[in-house]
């Protein structure tokens, strides 16, 4: 994905074709697309929407498309400080990865704590300036 797919000229259509794909693998692969597009080309992304179906689905989806679904939310949260207050919502109700076991001094995927972390730094970059 890193390497070949996501440097594609052809990666918006595989995004949209791969992220509702009945194969959560496949889906996976789509969802990485996307958290891409929000950091970089958030531009005719529906983030409300994408908030939507990480709010009915993310909870019940298999693990690696959680996973992915999970580093989309935070990615939306982190980026789009206007949407950063839903997003942190709906990690908190949802409590996806909440318990997974982080070793000190590495950011827990826990979406509000991702979150939190990845804002914090931000805003200490741009106080350093």
């Amino acid at each position: 994905m890193n390497y070949v797919v996501k440097k594609s000229p052809y990666a918006e259509e595989l995004r949209v074709s791969w992220f509702a794909d009945p194969d959560p693998v496949v889906a996976s692969a789509g969802w990485a697309l996307t958290t891409e597009r929000v950091a970089k080309k958030p531009e005719s992304l529906d983030l409300t929407g994408l908030l939507d179906v990480i709010e009915a689905e993310m909870k019940d989806a298999p693990e690696r498309l959680q996973w992915a679904m999970n580093h989309c939310l935070a990615q939306i949260g982190i980026e789009h400080a206007e949407l950063r207050a839903r997003a942190l919502d709906i990690g908190e109700r949802l409590e996806v990865l909440k318990d997974y076991p982080t070793s000190p001094g590495c950011t827990s995927p826990f979406a509000p704590t991702w979150i939190a972390e990845m804002v914090r730094r931000q805003e200490v970059k741009q106080e350093a300036r």
